[in-house]
């Protein structure tokens, strides 16, 4: 190859990282994280049980789905690997909500992002829509794991 030919790669702006990462399963505690069928979870209760005939002590979780509230359960010996999702929690300023459900933020660095929904949870939509209208200047956070992207908290900084 010479130094005059170009190359061009298509970027999907993704790094290759993972969604999650591995972690011991007796090493999660409550209000960790960890996956459970599939889909990003916060743990609301972890108990051990000893070591049987088997050898294994297991690990019972109870977790409880960040996106959509779900309940759900597992048992994993505490010697092996779980899928622990990374989670990240990002704030934009609140700029303009449309007629479909989609709200329009502002990030750190000027830009806009269209691409959020409002959140499902009646009494945080409640408040970002009557803050709105009030004319108050919200900053919303937002939660984003394993792909998904959903609006978790509200925070009021004074009229506009």
């Amino acid at each position: 190859m010479s130094d005059s030919e170009e190359h061009h790669f298509e970027s999907k702006a993704d790094a290759g990282a993972s969604k999650t990462y591995p972690q011991q399963a007796g090493t999660i505690r409550k209000n960790g994280f960890i996956v459970i069928k599939g889909r990003p979870c916060k743990v609301v209760e972890v108990s051990t049980s000893k070591t049987g005939k088997h050898g294994h002590a297991k690990c019972h979780f109870v977790a409880i789905d960040i996106f959509n509230g779900k309940k759900l359960e597992d048992i994993v010996p505490s010697s092996h690997n779980c899928d622990v999702p990374h989670v990240n929690r990002t704030e934009y300023q609140l700029i303009d909500i449309s007629e479909d459900g989609f709200v329009s933020l502002l990030t750190s660095d000027g830009n806009t992002k269209d691409d959020l929904r409002l959140p499902t949870d009646e009494t945080l939509l409640g408040q970002i829509k009557d803050g709105f209208a009030e004319g108050k200047d919200l900053v919303v956070t937002v939660q984003s794991a394993m792909g998904e992207e959903q609006i978790c908290a509200l925070k009021d900084v004074g009229p506009k």
